[in-house]
């Protein structure tokens, strides 16, 4: 899977799924900013798949 691609499936798992995502705007607000960015990033099973192909991008570069 070349850059572009990667590029393209993470813009469209994030408009798909984060971009109003209930369970991030309900921790924004009762929990506050950085809850609900490590909820994501720790948590959530998309934040993971974001993850993945952000490894992927960092592997490309070297």
């Amino acid at each position: 899977m070349n850059r572009k691609d990667v590029l393209l499936r993470l813009n469209e798992l994030f408009d798909t799924y984060c971009q109003e995502c209930f369970v991030k705007r309900t921790f924004r607000k009762e929990c506050g900013k950085s809850y609900a960015q490590s909820f994501c990033i720790q948590t959530c099973t998309v934040g993971e798949k974001i993850q993945q192909y952000g490894q992927l991008l960092v592997k490309q570069k070297t």
